[in-house]
């Protein structure tokens, strides 16, 4: 009885391989095995692409130094301060900081090579808000604060790509523009402008440039 299980067994599989075979050596399924493969790897580039432009186009076009908003404090506890954020466009975010100082950074695309050459302007996008404490004890065991100020929506990020492959992209370059960290203070107010070279935060009333003084 086992003989003849054994020799069934084998009698489906050598009919499986003969069929295999015929299917195999049929051309037409492995053309439209290729054709399919191709059109999906076309599909999926295309979508890839799009991704990547969408994500691109988030970022704002740097022609000149110019103003990105103004950063103003209001004094909730000792380290900790209420921050408001207003942007070019006028939306304001409000955030709370720990720490003695504070900082903004933002993402640059340095575009390099033959864009540079057409003149394609640098383009950048604000990235985040964080707080830091003056002494090495305070920053190891306080509350510390980091605040996203934008974040990459379809999931594709192409600055983060770019710095993975340390910027060995020949068109471009993925670099951080931060401005200097500078003193929190309660109703301190500092613009904060961009040029080609980074972030660079002034003082705009007389509590944010009292700070600057004591802290320097």
């Amino acid at each position: 009885m086992y003989i003849a299980i054994t020799f069934l067994i084998a009698f489906i599989a050598l009919l499986l391989v003969f069929w295999g075979g015929k299917v195999l050596l049929n051309g037409k399924w492995l053309l439209g095995f290729i054709r399919g493969t191709i059109g999906l790897l076309l599909l999926g580039g295309a979508l890839l692409i799009v991704l990547i432009a969408l994500d691109v186009y988030s970022y704002r076009n740097l022609a000149k130094e110019h103003s990105v908003g103004t950063v103003s404090f209001e004094r909730l506890d000792d380290q900790h301060f209420m921050v408001k954020f207003a942007d070019e466009d006028g939306v304001s975010q409000e955030f709370e900081l720990h720490g003695d100082q504070w900082q903004l950074d933002a993402r640059m695309l340095k575009w390099k090579g033959p864009l540079a050459r057409w003149g394609v302007e640098p383009a950048y996008r604000l990235d985040r808000l964080s707080g830091r404490y003056l002494t090495l004890q305070d920053e190891r065991s306080k509350e510390r604060s980091v605040h996203a100020l934008s974040e990459s929506e379809n999931g594709v990020d192409v600055w983060s790509f770019l710095r993975s492959m340390d910027n060995r992209v020949a068109v471009v370059d993925a670099v951080y523009g931060s401005a200097t960290f500078l003193p929190m203070q309660d109703g301190a107010v500092y613009e904060v402008r961009i040029s080609h070279t980074g972030l660079l935060a002034r003082p705009l009333n007389q509590q944010a440039q009292s700070a600057l003084n004591e802290w320097q």
